[in-house]
């Protein structure tokens, strides 16, 4: 071995082993390799601002494998991904193996796409690791670091334990929180529409009133409205104008991250969490008529960049050109303009090579990466193509005062919608407008039709509008918007229901306690601006430390106000409610926070121990939920005779028995084998990470088996009773063997 190339990912490896010769030898750190400590705040503020860095748990072997191959080699390249967090991994590569090898000896490399030729290039054309890049992570390390580690405490003190704060977290909570209150204070107002029913020579056709003498129709009640109906049935109506113009409907640019977790969302029901992890395995590379050989799909998928290299540009000229034909081929190549040097740094999301098309691949890949793919893979084509085309038709109606309107558009050339359909928004875009309609001339009013209306409530954000409503506010990256819901979900301050985020009470009160405490750092555009400002680091535009001691100082006083007001035996923020206890009829219930969410409670505790479950009307009225008892089963204890019943607990559905406490029996999954070591029953136990399998005489013995399992022997060495059941983050299963030296894969 002469060269160490040193990816991110272990799964990079087998991609790109196939580009590169004997010489080579590839590793990987698996992500991140060092951190900020964990049990403390691992940042002073003196002269400079200096960071303490400490290796990632599980990590010092990572470390140990990549010092000891560093020693023998003669080059090192550098490789993790291209952005930030990629260059602060490559820098502390750098600094482990740096005492080893010159320096002029190590490189950093990055590559858009994981083909031969990216990366040949990339080897040719080595650079250092960028410090500017490695001072803006830092600075967005430190700046979170410093909003969780010293607000944290304090919420567990004040609110509920296991609280956290987070610099942008925070501020998309604060998104859906204050979209939650619109909706609450919402009032409907009444409105009316009166719509008419035409007919000319046969044809029939629909218009809507806009205007009354000159000023738009604003109809409020029904009493108005219906003396406008019956004053336009007094009316006889000629066609005032028409007019008639051809409408464009413009490619829409290839996929950056937020476009594509938006499409992802509303076109194929994926999660942003769900869009990223497939993305990243087709980026890293997938198996396809060779398993043993994955081949990566798309480029880079984290990038802001609307840009597209020449080389995928004339791909998708020439493929439109022998697919569709000249009439659908500009006769330029569309240029997507960039917005800065940092979100310029990438290629928009595309296939790397266009001439892949979605069915070649489809045979041998999971239907999430063929939908996702495809979806790439059309944007693509279809950013290149000549527009669409419509024939749209206005035609304006007059009766005396009234004036009624009808637009119809019709498709008249399909341009870029042939390899990428999008969705009319225009409702007019429906109607249906016969040819015979000339100027001036007479038509019948058949019908009138009033409609009642109301005003809607701003809608609640679904993952899609809230990751539009993050880039339009400038809060986050797109490559942090995955990170940013999934928290928000996890720590129980949203939930989703029907694909819409729902703030929690934990979720509002912790938002209020923030906004009222910290205004700076929940002000959408001061986090807008902070995000510019780290733009600017890695450009070079501004010092690291500078930013970080504007924000420590304005920061610290914001604490030291909040941790003023905290103090020893001081009671909790509770909500109050309109409710009575029922048990002791003395005070009004309570809203309290818990281990597994919001509950009522009496005031009164412990003298008054009254708790129930509650929901929370749209308008913001709570209702109490009376507990429905676990449903007895027909199944009897083994241990009393009792019927047993299903129970809810903190890590899922259990089955138990009625008779509890008294007698304590929990039914268990056992397995159909018994332990190796002390040939008692092997259980199935669950925990926060999942299920595993261990032996029933545990602590005695600690048998276990970290891992869901399919309790049949391996058909190949059949040396063991059992096979590991693995499910990978897109849902594939895996049935592997656990002997070592076997390894079979059962195909599932």
């Amino acid at each position: 071995m002469k060269k160490l190339l040193i990816v991110e990912s272990p799964a990079k490896i087998k991609t790109i082993s196939k580009f590169l010769g004997a010489d080579f030898k590839i590793m990987s750190t698996i992500g991140h390799i060092k951190d900020l400590p964990a049990k403390k705040l691992g940042v002073t503020i003196n002269g400079s601002i200096e960071l303490e860095y400490v290796t990632i748990k599980d990590k010092d072997k990572v470390i140990k494998d990549i010092v000891s191959h560093a020693k023998r080699a003669q080059e090192i390249y550098l490789a993790p991904d291209p952005d930030r967090e990629g260059e602060i991994i490559a820098w502390h590569v750098e600094q482990e193996v740096n005492k080893f090898l010159d320096p002029q000896h190590i490189h950093r490399i990055t590559f858009n796409e994981i083909t031969k030729p990216a990366i040949t290039q990339a080897i040719q054309h080595p650079a250092h690791v960028d410090l500017q890049k490695v001072s803006a992570q830092q600075a967005r390390r430190v700046l979170d670091r410093w909003v969780g580690y010293e607000v944290s405490p304090i919420l567990w003190r004040k609110l509920a334990k296991g609280l956290s704060a987070g610099r942008v977290q925070s501020v998309a909570l604060k998104l859906v929180c204050e979209r939650e209150l619109e909706i609450r204070n919402f009032k409907p107002e009444e409105y009316w529409s009166i719509e008419g029913e035409f007919s000319h020579e046969n044809n029939k056709f629909n218009a809507l009133l806009t205007h009354i003498g000159k000023k738009k129709a604003d109809l409020k009640n029904e009493q108005d409205t219906t003396k406008a109906v019956q004053d336009i049935k007094q009316e006889n109506f000629n066609i005032d104008s028409i007019v008639d113009k051809k409408r464009l409907k413009n490619p829409v640019a290839p996929f950056i991250t937020s476009t594509l977790q938006q499409a992802t969302v509303n076109r194929v029901g994926f999660s942003v969490k769900k869009t990223m992890t497939i993305a990243q395995s087709m980026y890293e590379g997938v198996p396809l008529q060779d398993p043993k050989s994955p081949q990566a799909l798309i480029t880079y998928m984290r990038t802001d960049s609307t840009r597209l290299s020449q080389t995928a540009i004339d791909q998708a000229r020439t493929f439109i050109l022998q697919e569709y034909g000249k009439d659908y081929l500009p006769s330029k190549p569309i240029q997507y303009g960039k917005k800065s040097a940092a979100q310029d740094a990438h290629e928009a999301i595309r296939p790397i090579d266009m001439n892949i098309k979605p069915e070649d691949i489809q045979p041998f890949v999971s239907k999430d990466v063929f939908k996702l793919y495809q979806l790439i893979w059309s944007r693509s084509v279809a950013c290149q193509m000549k527009p669409a085309e419509y024939a749209q038709r206005q035609v304006v109606l007059l009766g005396g005062k009234y004036t009624f309107k009808v637009t119809g558009s019709t498709l008249t050339f399909d341009g870029f919608l042939k390899a990428y359909h999008v969705e009319e928004d225009e409702k007019s875009s429906k109607a249906k407008l016969p040819n015979s309609l000339k100027e001036k001339e007479a038509v019948n009013l058949d019908k009138v039709n009033p409609k009642q209306h109301f005003t809607q409530p701003p809608a609640k954000f679904s993952e899609a509008t809230l990751v539009k409503e993050l880039e339009k506010q400038g809060i986050g990256r797109p490559s942090t918007y995955a990170t940013i819901l999934s928290t928000i979900q996890a720590r129980n301050y949203v939930e989703l229901e029907k694909k819409r985020f729902i703030p929690t009470d934990l979720g509002m009160k912790l938002t209020q306690m923030l906004n009222d405490n910290f205004s700076k750092i929940m002000d959408y555009k001061f986090t807008a601006h902070m995000e510019e400002d780290l733009d600017k680091i890695a450009q070079g535009e501004l010092e690291r430390d500078k930013l970080l001691r504007e924000f420590w100082d304005s920061f610290e006083k914001d604490l030291e106000a909040f941790k003023g007001q905290d103090s020893k035996g001081s009671k909790k923020t509770l909500e109050q409610t309109e409710l009575d206890c029922p048990t002791c009829s003395k005070q009004k219930l309570v809203i309290r926070l818990g281990k597994s969410g919001s509950f009522l409670g009496c005031p009164g505790f412990p003298e008054c121990k009254f708790t129930s479950n509650f929901k929370r009307e749209e308008d913001g009225t709570i209702k109490m939920i009376e507990q429905e008892q676990p449903a007895l089963l027909d199944e009897e204890c083994p241990k009393c005779s009792n019927k047993l019943r299903k129970l809810k607990g903190r890590f899922g559905e259990f089955t138990a028995c009625s008779g509890y406490p008294k007698c304590k029996y929990i039914k268990q999954n056992i397995a159909n084998f018994s332990c190796a070591q002390c040939k008692g029953n092997i259980i199935e136990r669950k925990w926060r990470g999942g299920t595993f399998w261990g032996c029933a005489n545990y602590p005695k013995c600690k048998f276990s088996i970290f891992s869901d399992i399919e309790q049949s022997s391996c058909p190949k060495c059949n040396k063991e009773p059992y096979m590991l059941k693995r499910v990978d983050k897109t849902g594939k299963v895996t049935i592997i063997c656990p002997n070592e030296s076997c390894k079979h894969i059962v195909p599932s």
